[in-house]
């Protein structure tokens, strides 16, 4: 089995559409590489991965929007084609089997869909000091 794993951000909205009875989302994901060529210069490579989530759980189409940072994982396809000069041409699409949101911009980069700013306060869990700690030093809980 191979598994691919992307991070990147959503290129366009998600399209849910129904085939065969079953529900299938297709996004696209754009994930930018940025590195050094060999005379040092900055340089950037964008892939595009087009991506197929089969699932009948299609509430997370709404929040599939255009700019949103996904990590998805699946099973990678490649497709080839003749372009229309002749030229051949190949894609990479993506069988999605888990997809989570990570944010997007202009929202709060790298905070899950799952977390919400109300259920994680580092304020809510204070770190007792040293001398509050009243257990023995050598006590050891193995």
């Amino acid at each position: 089995m191979i598994k691919l794993q992307v991070i990147g951000h959503l290129g366009k909205d998600c399209i849910v559409n129904t085939v065969n009875g079953k529900n299938v989302i297709n996004f696209t994901v754009a994930h930018t590489e940025k590195f050094r060529d060999s005379q040092g210069n900055n340089q950037e490579r964008t892939t595009w991965v087009d991506c197929a989530y089969w699932t009948d759980r299609t509430g997370i189409s709404p929040y599939l929007t255009k700019g949103k940072q996904v990590f998805v994982e699946g099973t990678p396809e490649v497709r080839t084609f003749t372009r229309n000069d002749g030229t051949a041409g190949a894609s990479l699409s993506l069988r999605v089997r888990d997809v989570q949101l990570l944010g997007g911009r202009g929202e709060n980069a790298g905070v899950s869909a799952m977390t919400t700013a109300e259920s994680y306060s580092p304020a809510k869990t204070p770190i007792p000091n040293a001398a509050d700690v009243n257990e023995p030093i050598d006590d050891l809980p193995f």
